[in-house]
């Protein structure tokens, strides 16, 4: 078993999805300060669990995030997937790859994975027992742990060793037991107060007990009398129930008649629709043919008008003549009597 490559997308200074591939036998990594040696190291232990961001040199978990550059926009999630060589079943998986992952969001969530399938922190951890790997494991020792594992503390080289010696795994499990074995403890606990409580409670609960069966007695008979009730409602309800069905019936044969009915008279409404159909048709023919009568009239009386017009002034005319002609024989006649008198004067003139 040994580490076989390392995915980084979005940690710290790795904006771009990242691999790192790792043979077997020495991997170093080498390059200046600064260059992200120690986010690789941070990245493996994040990706094993570690929860304490102090601990990767950050004060919140969206320091693990690409925070961005002058040329790169911050990313919103951050992403590390460590692939484990599992060919000597050292992992008790069935797989000759394992691929642990992790996710984390700006907004606080974290996310395990187990060979792409979402799992718990938990089932990492128990994975990873007695195999030396995990945050608190020997396979990981940066700056300090070495004094820390020679320091006076028999806590912290217990640690080590039990997880060297293969038995974090049985530690971890007595754990798991003894919390288990409190919390059982603690509901025996609950459990005996409340089985006094009850006991306690007896008493009163056998007096409960025969106002209940004095109670159910009652019910019983309640019922009887409310089922007998009921019955005699129901067979009322049957009788009246048979007569709305007689007059039901009543009431469906009189509706098939107004039916009839019905369709007879929409039958007569529609002949009838038709006939007043033709019937306007033939008034707005009479009423078009009345029209051009109205406008040939309106014509008529407008040549009548002015042939009347015209007959007037005829008749002005003939008035003015006639009195022109009157005129003229009154100046006629007194031009004869004229005439005479000349006649006159000359025959008297001739005789001279």
């Amino acid at each position: 078993m040994y580490l076989k490559r390392l995915e980084l997308k979005g940690f710290k200074s790795f904006p771009i999805k990242t691999d790192i591939i790792f043979k077997e036998g020495i991997t170093s990594i080498v390059g200046p300060n600064g260059s992200g040696k120690s986010n690789i190291s941070d990245a493996v232990r994040w990706v094993l669990g570690e929860q304490s961001i102090k601990s990767l040199r950050g004060d919140k978990l969206e320091d693990v995030i690409f925070a961005g550059t002058d040329t790169k926009k911050p990313m919103n999630y951050c992403e590390v997937a460590l692939t484990i060589d599992n060919e000597d079943n050292k992992l008790e998986l069935d797989f000759s790859e394992v691929t642990i992952k992790r996710r984390a969001y700006r907004n606080g969530e974290s996310e395990f994975f187990l060979n792409n399938k979402s799992c718990r922190l938990k089932d990492i951890k128990e994975i990873l027992l007695d195999t030396g790997i995990g945050k608190d494991g020997y396979s990981i020792i940066e700056q300090g742990k070495v004094d820390e594992i020679l320091s006076n503390n028999p806590v912290n080289r217990r640690k080590v060793f039990d997880e060297a010696c293969g038995i974090s795994k049985f530690r971890y499990k007595k754990q798991e037991a003894e919390r288990n074995l409190k919390n059982t403890k603690e509901n025996l606990e609950r459990i005996n107060d409340i089985y006094v409580e009850i006991e306690n409670q007896l008493k009163p609960l056998f007096s409960q007990q025969e106002k209940a069966k004095k109670y159910i007695d009652l019910s019983e008979k309640l019922k009887t009398i409310e089922v007998n009730s009921y019955v005699k409602e129901i067979e009322e309800l049957e009788r009246e129930l048979n007569e709305i069905t007689k007059h039901s019936d009543l009431l469906e044969k009189e509706s098939s008649e107004v039916d009839k009915q019905k369709s007879l008279i929409e039958k007569s409404f529609n002949e009838t629709n038709k006939e007043i159909e033709e019937i306007d048709e033939s008034i707005n023919k009479s009423q078009e043919y009345i029209n051009t009568i109205k406008s040939v009239i309106s014509q008529k009386d407008a040549q009548v008008n002015l042939i009347n017009e015209r007959i007037k002034n005829c008749k002005n005319e003939i008035e003015r003549k006639s009195r022109e002609i009157s005129d003229i024989k009154e100046k006629l006649s007194n031009n004869k009597l004229f005439i005479n008198e000349l006649k006159e004067k000359q025959t008297k003139k001739e005789e001279k």
